[in-house]
């Protein structure tokens, strides 16, 4: 190999990495995210099914202060 061929690699390695370099940071640039939020045309629907048992508890509760009050246990 002579010089002048040598200095034609380290050249052509030059230019590539320098188009590289550019390319990069425009390809980059090219695949920003997205996000789109859209509300739904129609009213969203939400089935639960729920157990309450807090009024069940309450009546115990005050059965069990009559009873208590009625029926002493001392």
């Amino acid at each position: 190999m002579s010089d002048t061929s040598m200095d034609h690699a380290t050249r052509r390695r030059r230019l590539l990495f320098l188009l590289a370099s550019a390319a990069i940071p425009a390809v980059l640039a090219g695949c920003t995210p997205t996000v789109q939020v859209v509300a739904p045309k129609e009213p969203i629907t939400i089935n639960l099914n729920i157990k309450l048992d807090a009024d069940v508890r309450l009546h115990i509760e005050e059965k069990a202060k009559e009873d208590v009050g009625t029926k002493p246990i001392f």
